[in-house]
Formats: C-alpha cells, sequence, structure tokens
C-alpha cells in the first residue's frame, strides 16, 4: 500500500485560521502517517492572489491535500492545475462549509442542493489533474432528511469521476445555526455512513464528526475507510498522537519528545523572520490535562508574542510543566 493511499486511514480535517503550515508541520510530527489538509482556499484567491502565503508548505507536510473551495468548474480546474504543480498530493473540494460568507459565494454547504454543479466541477478538475480530486460533504442541508436525497448526491458526483468522499456525518442548517452550531447540534447519523460504504464499496468514504476518543476512531474503522478528527487534534494535540499510534502501530512517545522535535523548525522559521506567536497558538493545548499544562499556556500566550520571541519561550514553557511536576 502506497504511503498517500494508507494515509486515509487517519487524517487532520481542514480548519480555517487553525490548519496553517505551522499547525501541518507540528501535525506531522503527532501523526507521521497520517493525511493532512490545508485550510480552505478559494479557488479565484489561487488564481489571482499571493500563491506563496496561500499554497506554500514545507515538504515535511507530504502527504498534504489542498482543500479549494468555489464552484465555477473553469476557475476550479485551473486552481487544481496550479496546485498539483506545487506538489499536493489530492485536491479537495469543499461541499460541507455553512458559514454565510460561503454562501453568499455560492459554495460550500450550500452546493449540496446543486449535485449537478459538483459533478460538473469535480469532472472539470479532474481532466486538469492527475492527482486525485475528492469532495468533503455533509449529509444534507435544511429540511434534507432522506437518505436516497443524499445518495443521490453522492452518485451524481462520483459518477463524475469522485472516488473518495468524506463525510461530516451532519447535515448542516445554512440559515438559523452558526458555524459552531452546525459542528455540534444536527445531530451525528453515523449509519448513513456505514451505509453509504456498505451500498457503494467501490467508492473511498471517511467519515467525519465527532471522532474526539481513540476508542472512537478504532470503533469505527472497520465500517469505512478512515476517519477524519477536526478540533480535537487542535484543542488536544497529544490525542493525535495516541490515534495515530493505536491506528497505525508504532512507538508512542511522550509530550515533551514531541515538543523537543519541534525546536529545529521553531528555531529557523523564528530566523527567517516568522513570529514566534504564529507558530506557538498550536501548541498550547499539547500539555492539556496535565500537570502544568496551564502554566505551559500562560508562558506561552505571555512571551510568544514579545519581539525576538523564539525557541527559549517555548523552553521556558516546558521547564514549568517540569516544576510543576517536581511540586
Amino acid at each position: 500500500m502506497s504511503t498517500y493511499t494508507d494515509s486515509i486511514r487517519l487524517s487532520v480535517a481542514p480548519m480555517m485560521d487553525w490548519t496553517d503550515r505551522h499547525c501541518r508541520v507540528f501535525h506531522r510530527l503527532l501523526a507521521p502517517k497520517a493525511r493532512l489538509y490545508t485550510e480552505m482556499v478559494h479557488a479565484q484567491a489561487v488564481l489571482f492572489g499571493d500563491r506563496e502565503r496561500l499554497l506554500g508548505y514545507d515538504a515535511r507536510e507530504q502527504p498534504l491535500a489542498l482543500q479549494l473551495g468555489g464552484s465555477d468548474p473553469a476557475h476550479l480546474a485551473e486552481a487544481s492545475r496550479i496546485a498539483e504543480q506545487y506538489g499536493y498530493a489530492e485536491i479537495n473540494l469543499n461541499v460541507g462549509c455553512p458559514s454565510d460568507r460561503v454562501q453568499a459565494g455560492r459554495f460550500g454547504a450550500c452546493l449540496m442542493k446543486e449535485p449537478q454543479v459538483v459533478g460538473e466541477c469535480i469532472a472539470a478538475m479532474q481532466n486538469a489533474v492527475r492527482v486525485p480530486v475528492t469532495v468533503k460533504c455533509r449529509l444534507g442541508v435544511d429540511e434534507q432528511e432522506d437518505y436516497d436525497a443524499f445518495l443521490h448526491f453522492i452518485d451524481t458526483v462520483s459518477g463524475n469521476g469522485c472516488a473518495e468522499f468524506v463525510v461530516h456525518a451532519r447535515k448542516a442548517w445554512l440559515s438559523g445555526l452558526s458555524p459552531k452550531e452546525n459542528r455540534e447540534i444536527p445531530p451525528l447519523r453515523y449509519d448513513w455512513v456505514f451505509r453509504l460504504k456498505q451500498e457503494r464499496p467501490n467508492l473511498r468514504i471517511v467519515l467525519n464528526g465527532g471522532l474526539a476518543e481513540v476508542d472512537d476512531c478504532l470503533e469505527a474503522m472497520p465500517k469505512v475507510d478512515g476517519v477524519m478528527i477536526g478540533r480535537a487534534a487542535y484543542q488536544d494535540p497529544f490525542r493525535l498522537h495516541r490515534m495515530h499510534a493505536a491506528i497505525y502501530g508504532g512507538p508512542e512517545y511522550d509530550r515533551e519528545h514531541l515538543l523537543l522535535a519541534l525546536q529545529d523548525y521553531v528555531t529557523a522559521q523564528c530566523a527567517s523572520g516568522v513570529a514566534l506567536k504564529h507558530i506557538s497558538k498550536c501548541l498550547f493545548g499539547l500539555f492539556h490535562g496535565q500537570p502544568g499544562g496551564r502554566l505551559f499556556r500562560q508562558v506561552l500566550s505571555q512571551e510568544a508574542p514579545l519581539p525576538g520571541a523564539g525557541w527559549p519561550v517555548i523552553a521556558k514553557a516546558l521547564a514549568a510543566t517540569r516544576l510543576r511536576e517536581v511540586s
């Protein structure tokens, strides 16, 4: 099994303002074989924006997928072509984000109502690149309560060449709920996703939504091709490491070992002019629930934003956890 194919078993969801390039380097240390995704980038931003800022990444992040937003087949095709040139291993189309801004631009979850449009976008993207083109979607939107409607969406899109779907096992309300509420209030329906995999065994299906514990992932794994976790990986990064060890086997390191492995990266980034606060924000939860965890976060939050801050600040935060353990 190839490295990229195997990475489907565990992935970290694309999360706006969270899964930036620094976060992804850290997550790669925690989960060497998992699949990582960028934040969503609109196709037009790729065409007309600062590509290095939007698409740049560190080679150690691979296997890495770019998530695109949009509904114009030509724009998505050209953005996919550019992304492939940048070396991305997969292009993922967002058909799941329910925010007002996304709806206003006619992309994200509102496209669940337009499976033919999504199919046309996928076909154009597939024709433009050789890497896999995938879809991240919901079970439906608004009043859609019919499994057959969800299956129709999947069949329409897969009929245009998409063989892999990441399914957030909730529907989305396009009005009345905030994006945060849409991640929590609509009920999870894992049974729909498991049924989809049973009825369409040739498709690769990844389950997303509510998978916060190692046992949750292990229980779902026999019924789908992979699991995707989101905020749990950011808020409690060590949990991602434990999930990786449980799913792929191999060693489970302690938090200090994992943090020290980031030293060379942090030192090089700070030397190149990157502010430590942009790197350290993804580290806040590493000692979540542990003795000294509050002191660790406190040192980072107070000192990482200071001019000239670098690795010594992280070393000081780590030392604070040791003092707490001794006391």
